[in-house]
């Protein structure tokens, strides 16, 4: 087992400097509107991680007097990304859990949605995190070039070849690969599931998706303001209903009946064409995308426990 010689001091004082990376909307004027701009919301202009310091906008809302975490059990990590042809990314992580447990733990490898940084998810990963306590499990979380502290600029091909990133350096940690649960949330869908479908080097052990969307045609065209076909303005391919054909690892799905961006005709698609032999839906009512998305809709605890039971099941 390599310990990492990265520490979470030397990441608060982090004095790396980028420039900030916006891709949003095109002018209407053009004639369209690139999707793309709306997959990639990403925030590289912070200087350093706060995690439960952090002051800026979250996703959602968790009670720190409930669920709480040591700083012991946070440990900052970096790890390189190289897609072929292209100079390594180095790319910052945090492996939340006890590090001393890392060979027997099972692993949830958290690939978040489309927003800034890990800041922005820490209350998910922190809820996640807790399993940690009572199951011996431990979340290990990151952020995709061009995110946060991340170097580089993201691109599908890029998300893809960060995760295998990451689940190299659990390898290279000696954690099995049938202790690894790939978990994506939202845009996290198309990398995680990428991973579990052809990353034949270090296979996942289970994959958990939330609110996936199925294809960037699909989500031109039910999840958007934009009503027309995807592939008149979009570069990218992302395909997860066609790409989870090929997952034969259990699957989890959870996604909320009332998603306001990614609409549920996704996810369903997406769990109709999982190529694995066991599979378990969760069709949250009311349950928007974000806030008052999934885990609140829940309740935190029974979103912990429908984790919970399909990883040790």
């Amino acid at each position: 087992m390599v310990q990492p010689d990265f520490t979470w001091e030397s990441l608060k004082n982090s004095n790396m400097k980028k420039s900030i990376i916006i891709l949003f909307i095109l002018p209407l004027v053009i004639g369209c509107i690139r999707l793309d701009g709306l997959v990639f919301l990403a925030d590289n202009s912070i200087d350093s991680y706060k995690f439960d310091l952090y002051e800026g906008e979250v996703e959602i809302d968790l009670p720190d007097s409930i669920y709480s975490m040591p700083d012991s059990f946070i440990m900052p990590v970096t790890f390189e990304s190289k897609i072929e042809g292209e100079d390594a990314k180095v790319l910052y992580a945090a492996y939340i859990g006890n590090y001393n447990n890392i060979l027997t733990d099972k692993i949830i490898v958290y690939c978040h949605g489309q927003t800034d940084h890990m800041d922005y998810y820490w209350n998910r990963t922190k809820l996640l995190a807790q399993l940690a306590f009572s199951d011996q499990m431990a979340v290990f979380t990151f952020d995709y070039r061009g995110y946060g502290l991340s170097e580089g600029t993201p691109s599908e091909e890029g998300m893809n070849a960060d995760v295998r990133g990451a689940l190299n350096w659990l390898k290279q940690q000696g954690v099995s690969a049938n202790n690894i649960i790939l978990y994506g949330f939202s845009l996290g869908s198309a990398p995680a599931t990428d991973a579990a479908a052809y990353f034949e080097e270090f296979k996942a052990y289970k994959l958990i998706l939330e609110s996936p969307f199925a294809s960037a045609d699909n989500l031109a065209q039910v999840s958007t303001i934009i009503n027309t076909s995807a592939k008149y303005f979009l570069e990218m391919k992302i395909n997860n209903a066609d790409k989870i054909k090929d997952v034969d690892q259990d699957l989890l799905w959870m996604h909320g009946t009332k998603d306001d961006y990614i609409h549920i005709d996704n996810g369903e698609l997406v769990y109709k064409n999982h190529g694995g032999t066991y599979k378990e839906a969760h069709r949250i009512e009311g349950a928007k995308h974000g806030t008052d998305g999934v885990p609140e809709t829940m309740g935190f605890e029974e979103y912990l426990d429908v984790v919970r039971t399909f990883i040790l099941r």
